[in-house]
């Protein structure tokens, strides 16, 4: 009878086992779930700002002199 005793100790132990690992699992879920929420949300802020950003470049005025040399040193005559 020990046999049986042992197998229905194991079972049990396996049974709380599965139970708790369920109880983890549906707390992953949940958090993976948050994370991605959050994620997309982030996605979402990022493309509005870069959106924002391209509207402001737009709006800058364009270089006076674009063709002119930005470097001093270029203005200079060797010796």
């Amino acid at each position: 009878m020990s046999r049986i005793e042992d197998l229905i100790d194991r079972v049990e132990r396996l049974l709380l086992r599965h139970d708790e690992l369920q109880r983890t699992n549906v707390l992953l879920q949940q958090q993976l779930l948050a994370v991605s929420n959050e994620r997309d949300s982030l996605r979402a802020r990022l493309s509005a700002a870069r959106l924002r950003i391209d509207t402001l470049i737009d709006k800058l005025p364009a270089p006076l002199n674009a063709t002119e040399p930005t470097d001093a040193s270029d203005d200079q005559t060797p010796d």
